[in-house]
């Protein structure tokens, strides 16, 4: 515990226990914030006449000397060592009044959600870059005819386009997610003190101003303890990574010698120490596993939260480091794939491979039912035996005939019909059922390009967003860093007009 601490309910101090509870070395990246905090702070004791603008001068020029953090394990945490650094700058008259009106449990809260809402930016921005990256490949593959899968087996036809955007729009909402918890992220909980306020006339609202926050959050003892911010912005992490890992799933999977469907580049693969032939996705199989990681951290944050009393406990500050490592997982995971998917080769597949062969049977019995009134549930069975026969004899969707779908019609509903060969070889061509899905969101190429010109707005708007709030962040630092320098310099001009 800090020396400024003890002396008072307390005297001597454990330095085992010290290093035990501190948490200084995760508090590094709070540093600045909490600068931030304590100049906001200052301006605002000198503005409602709590400090004279002297002990303001003095406050702040210390403030702005602490340059950064010298990590000790027997530091208590960042917020006591910002004090003892201006204490020790000044005096501990001077500086002792740093701390009037406030608390290191509201003092916390603000500061992680300073660095929490720099960090969602930031991770918007990297969302983005993987998004260009997607939507940049599936405009070379508008027309790459590409398997659709269902339980891992081989369905209809799509596009590489039609599946790119599909990822684009699963991102997309990962985007508006994070969009949503920033303004619960973006509140001050300054003011707030212990849990209860101050008897001080304080400003909160000039405190949350001068920090960029959207306003305040209001009742004291919520602001002080609640960290459902942190648990809603795992919870959008969670999600983020269960997209994640399903997208490198799929690349891992379409990776394979089995699949063939497309080639990783050799910078984010390896070989094998032993098997000559072999090019593994390790990349990818370590940012699925990373990303399990993520969703361990929301049960671990959660099953922590769940059972504290109300207002500040010592558990918070556990919470938060496994916060960081979610937010750093996610970013460096995305940076990753926004570099391999433009440099991924394309494997083009025949579709008169066994597997593939049979992909277009359901145009097969929709086009019975379109242009013969074949009712669909009976052109379903006729075609389903006909692809039984033909996937016994281990052939292909060439030797589909109108005289055998005559058959089967014939021998599964008692019709008897004469098909034309060209609706045959129509419905079982894999590049006319594409384009014949033109339904709003199918693979049909025009409606891909509506669906990618949309996503190019999509993308807009959310990169509009983050520069938005960037410079709202950024107008904030320049205000308090105009308004911290001129109240250092009224020290100046008060000490040379007194003589």
């Amino acid at each position: 515990m800090s020396d400024l601490l003890r002396g008072g309910r307390l005297s001597s101090s454990r330095t085992d226990v010290t290093e035990y509870t501190s948490s200084i070395e995760s508090d590094v990246v709070l540093f600045s914030a909490v600068v931030k905090i304590n100049q906001a702070h200052v301006i605002m004791l000198v503005e409602q006449g709590i400090v004279s603008k002297e002990e303001g001068s003095l406050l702040l020029k210390a403030l702005t000397g602490i340059k950064e953090v010298e990590v000790k394990p027997s530091l208590e945490d960042v917020h006591m060592y910002v004090e003892e650094e201006v204490v020790k700058a000044t005096n501990a008259v001077v500086g002792g009044n740093l701390h009037i009106a406030k608390s290191r449990n509201d003092q916390v809260s603000t500061a992680i959600r300073m660095k929490l809402g720099q960090d969602l930016t930031h991770l918007v921005d990297v969302i983005i870059a993987l998004q260009e990256a997607v939507i940049q490949k599936a405009g070379q593959h508008v027309h790459t005819v590409f398997p659709g899968y269902t339980h891992l087996q081989p369905a209809q036809p799509i596009t590489l386009a039609h599946y790119l955007v599909a990822c684009f729009d699963v991102l997309d909402r990962d985007v508006q997610r994070i969009q949503e918890v920033y303004q619960r992220v973006n509140k001050c909980p300054m003011g707030a003190c212990a849990l209860a306020t101050t008897s001080f006339p304080i400003s909160r609202e000039r405190v949350a101003e001068l920090l960029g926050f959207e306003g305040i959050l209001e009742n004291s003892v919520d602001a002080v303890s609640s960290r459902d911010f942190l648990l809603e912005t795992q919870a959008v992490l969670t999600v983020l990574s269960v997209d994640v890992s399903r997208m490198v799933e799929d690349l891992i999977l379409w990776s394979s010698l089995d699949f063939g469907l497309v080639e990783l580049p050799d910078a984010f693969a390896s070989t094998s120490s032993i098997m000559p032939q072999k090019k593994n996705p390790d990349v990818l199989e370590v940012i699925r596993a990373r990303m399990s990681h993520i969703q361990g951290n929301f049960v671990s944050i959660a099953s922590t939260l769940r059972a504290l009393p109300s207002t500040y406990n010592m558990d918070f500050q556990e919470v938060t480091p496994t916060l960081w490592e979610s937010l750093g997982e996610s970013e460096r995971a995305l940076a990753i794939l926004a570099e391999i998917y433009p440099r991924l080769t394309i494997r083009e597949p025949s579709f008169e491979k066994p597997s593939y062969a049979f992909t277009t049977s359901t145009e097969l019995a929709n086009m019975l039912t379109k242009k013969y009134g074949v009712p669909f549930r009976t052109a379903h069975k006729a075609v389903g035996a006909l692809v039984s026969h033909l996937s016994a004899k281990d052939v292909g969707s060439h030797e589909v005939s109108a005289t055998l779908v005559e058959a089967f019609l014939k021998e599964t509903a008692d019709l008897s019909l004469q098909i034309e060969v060209k609706d045959i070889e129509e419905a079982m061509d894999p590049t006319r059922f594409v384009e014949r899905h033109d339904v709003r969101g199918g693979p049909a190429p025009n409606e891909v390009n509506r669906m990618m010109m949309t996503r190019g707005q999509r993308l807009q708007a959310s990169r509009k967003w983050s520069d938005s709030v960037r410079a709202e962040q950024s107008k904030a630092e320049r205000r308090l860093a105009r308004e911290s320098r001129a109240y250092e310099s009224s020290e100046r001009i008060h000490k040379t007009s007194s003589r």
